[in-house]
């Protein structure tokens, strides 16, 4: 099930940071693909949302997804499920400006930027590496 969001004010996107409301075609689409909380066209979410956010994440255990795990732990009924270092080269990250899916592996040595765009990816997502990735 995907959450939206009740209709923002006009100050709702200033408040985190950005001039403008995010393209609604492209919010639309993007929503279809990725669940959860997203407020953005770049997978940002109510949970994490800085001008890094831009990964969604695929959910081993349901093939979704989602921008955090705080997007999955509100929207489905089950536990999440790592993935094993042998899925690795398994497309399971989103870059939410070019939309472009990556590998675990090529995430992992992208030096947190998106090797198709370039676009900077938040660092400090190596904290939750362990709810998402086996160690």
């Amino acid at each position: 099930m995907t959450n939206f969001i009740s209709e923002p004010d006009e100050n709702s996107y200033h408040n985190i940071g950005y001039d403008h409301a995010p393209d609604v075609q492209k919010l639309s689409e993007l929503m279809m693909k990725v669940k959860g909380k997203t407020i953005d066209d770049q997978t940002r979410c109510e949970h994490w949302h800085s001008p890094l956010d831009i990964i969604a994440i695929k959910f081993k255990c349901c093939n979704e997804y989602y921008p955090c795990y705080e997007c999955h732990e509100e929207t489905v009924n089950h536990k999440p499920e790592v993935w094993k270092k042998e899925e690795w080269d398994t497309k399971a990250i989103l870059c939410g400006v070019c939309k472009k899916e990556l590998t675990i592996h090529q995430y992992f040595n992208s030096n947190n930027h998106c090797p198709n765009c370039g676009a900077a990816f938040n660092p400090k997502c190596s904290r939750h590496y362990h709810l998402y990735f086996e160690k």
